[in-house]
């Protein structure tokens, strides 16, 4: 019987993990949540070990480098809130128009919402190339840190389109139904990454030393590579969405309505974004030290947050028999954290001390992830039934939440 067990949860995962398309709404609740969460899951973890590989490099190079990806990171998370709004809106109109079958809609969506993505990226980058010092100078960076790092916050904004892409395309992808495909370019942009870190921040051969500097440009190659992949399967893959240079035209209607349906997504991550904003602008006050150890704490946070998240779109995405799927998705979730709340609660200081030997980084950074955990088993809840509302169309409920947390 546990033979038997054993090798349907493989099959299952094989499925998952290969992308094979199914009807959802006919298959059991626990597989079909299986089937949506395993590649969501990995695509959210492939997300977080961008930024925990940075770190990882980074915190050799000095703590005034890894403070200055916290003082970038905390302020580019307002792009990764348009970019997750503009994506929650795509996956829902692209499932829907491929639930009518109305391929050439799906396409017409597809195309709007890339258009979307480089116009708004294109603002950012201007922002970030032209006043770089200046974001790090009004985030309350020091001047040593704003001169060691300003260029990583140059480039990471420069370079701003290949998280704004990545997001959307890959949303496009699940709305399609083929979460894996998004997983699989999110695996690929990591593997460059992993590779081109060490490279650019140490220097290797005849590439200079970069420091910081190289984090930003191993990051946005990475991720640029994955985008070029992402685009190259939109146009000549055998996917449900394929567009021919006939698609690549202006829809102001649509674009409109994708602006309108995004706007509730927004509106939450802007809020929490901005929170945090704040919260990194304060915690500046207290120096670099303190800065570095926040910031890796809430990297290494981010590397369980990212999966349960995923964990969570899997209910969002089961519209047809949402309460049971929300509350199955959720005690899962909620398993999960509470597996994650003990590890960090026993082993802070050894986690944390991984990034950094400094014995005040290790100090505060331990500090904040346990007192962070202490949480987690209510995000578990929280962040399903969120992506819950989401996905039932409700975006005001979590937006009002969102406010008052």
């Amino acid at each position: 019987m546990a033979a038997q067990s054993l090798k349907s949860f493989f099959i299952l995962l094989k499925e998952a993990i290969a992308g094979k398309e199914i009807d959802l709404t006919q298959a059991s609740i626990k597989k079909a949540i299986f089937l949506l969460a395993v590649p969501m899951i990995l695509e959210m973890s492939m997300e977080s070990i961008f930024a925990l590989v940075d770190i990882l490099y980074v915190s050799q190079v000095s703590t005034n480098a890894v403070a200055t990806i916290g003082l970038t990171e905390s302020v580019i998370t307002l792009v990764y809130a348009l970019a997750v709004g503009l994506s929650m809106a795509a996956t829902a109109i692209v499932a829907r128009r491929i639930g009518e079958k109305d391929a050439e809609g799906a396409r017409r969506v597809t195309v709007q919402v890339i258009f979307l993505g480089v116009f708004v990226s294109s603002i950012v980058s201007v922002l970030g190339i032209l006043f770089p010092k200046e974001i790090l100078g009004l985030m309350g960076g020091e001047q040593d840190l704003i001169d060691e790092g300003y260029r990583y916050t140059q480039i990471l904004f420069g370079g701003n389109f290949t998280i704004v892409l990545l997001f959307l395309i890959n949303a496009v992808y699940r709305g399609a139904g083929n979460a894996a495909m998004a997983m699989w370019t999110l695996i690929l942009s990591n593997a460059i990454n992993i590779i081109l870190d060490p490279i650019f921040i140490f220097g290797w051969g005849p590439v200079p030393e970069y420091g910081v500097t190289g984090a930003a440009i191993a990051t946005t190659i990475g991720r640029g590579v994955a985008v070029l992949f992402q685009l190259y399967i939109l146009f000549f893959g055998a996917t449900r969405i394929k567009l021919g240079l006939k698609d690549l035209v202006v829809n102001i209607k649509v674009m409109f309505n994708l602006i309108r349906v995004s706007l509730g997504g927004i509106g939450q991550f802007i809020i929490g974004t901005s929170s945090w904003i704040f919260l990194m602008r304060i915690i500046s006050e207290f120096g670099s030290e303190v800065l570095a150890g926040y910031t890796i704490a809430i990297r290494v946070m981010m590397f369980t947050m990212m999966p349960a998240w995923g964990l969570s779109n899997a209910a969002a995405n089961q519209p047809d028999r949402a309460e049971t799927s929300v509350w199955k998705t959720a005690k899962y979730n909620a398993f999960f954290m509470v597996a994650v709340s003990i590890i960090y609660l026993l082993f802070a200081k050894t986690i944390i001390g991984w990034f950094s030997v400094a014995p005040e980084v290790v100090k505060y950074g331990a500090l904040s992830l346990q007192i962070v955990t202490v949480g987690y088993f209510l995000y578990a809840y929280g962040m399903t039934v969120t992506m819950a509302f989401n996905g039932a169309g409700d975006t005001k409920t979590p937006t009002i939440i969102n406010f008052f947390c």
